[in-house]
């Protein structure tokens, strides 16, 4: 896939971005081209930088290894990423999720993960919106908690699969924060995946850094989302707040 390069207002160099993501920039009047080839682009303000990489623990477990992160949502790639790279990983965050419903919430929260991003300097792989896929997987199994595991393997596959092909070391996912997902389900279909595509499955207990992850997510002023993604769970979402409301 080629890459973008990106430039701030200021005319730092920052980490490249995908065509699409580039174009999104353009279309939101958020940058210019600077030159087309290769195709440049400058954003219309400066960029704060990470923190510097003395953070990292010398002769930390991702010391030298690169690593695809699976996002769901911007909010829950806050903590990760600020912890797999202070464990020396070369993270790379990995945009799919074919279950968020209805379009324009994938929208949303594709354009919070995009301002994370560009604020942390974390380089993305974004892949298309998928919805059909995931009626068809999930389909007679829509209960919730039956049709968890299938979502989780169908967007950890596209992670596995995108991680042996460009030749990450490793991959992981930010399911692993959230306390309202399965972790154990998560690990073992992680595992299975890494046994079948000969990529590691790095499992770590993100949820410890659940309060910091909200604490972030206000830092940072990202969308935070009311339900995890699917229409099952937007129409599940939405009932338990009306018998609440009606108590």
């Amino acid at each position: 896939m080629s890459q973008v390069i990106i430039l701030d207002q200021e005319g730092t160099r920052l980490s490249p971005c995908t065509p699409e993501r580039a174009e999104r920039l353009l279309q939101a009047g958020r940058a210019a081209v600077v030159c087309r080839e290769p195709l440049t682009i400058r954003l219309t303000y400066a960029v704060e930088l990470p923190p510097a990489p003395q953070e990292c623990r010398p002769g930390g477990i991702g010391q030298g290894k690169r690593l695809l992160l699976h996002i769901c949502c911007g909010p829950c790639a806050t903590y990760p990423v600020r912890a797999l790279r202070a464990e020396g990983y070369a993270v790379t965050g990995h945009w799919y999720n074919p279950n968020i419903h209805p379009y324009s919430e994938h929208v949303k929260r594709r354009e919070a993960l995009d301002a994370f991003a560009e604020k942390v300097q974390l380089p993305l792989i974004e892949d298309g919106y998928e919805m059909p896929v995931f009626f068809r997987a999930v389909a007679n199994q829509e209960r919730f908690r039956e049709r968890c595991p299938i979502c989780y393997r169908l967007r950890l596959a596209r992670t596995a699969t995108r991680a042996r092909a460009e030749g990450y070391d490793a991959f992981t996912t930010t399911l692993l924060i959230s306390p309202y997902q399965d972790q154990a389900a998560i690990r073992r279909i992680g595992e299975a995946l890494a046994a079948e595509v000969g990529v590691a499955f790095h499992f770590e207990n993100f949820r410890r850094g659940w309060a910091e992850r909200g604490k972030l997510t206000r830092e940072y002023g990202l969308y935070a989302q009311s339900y995890c993604g699917c229409l099952y769970s937007e129409w599940e979402a939405t009932q338990q707040r009306g018998r609440k409301g009606a108590g």
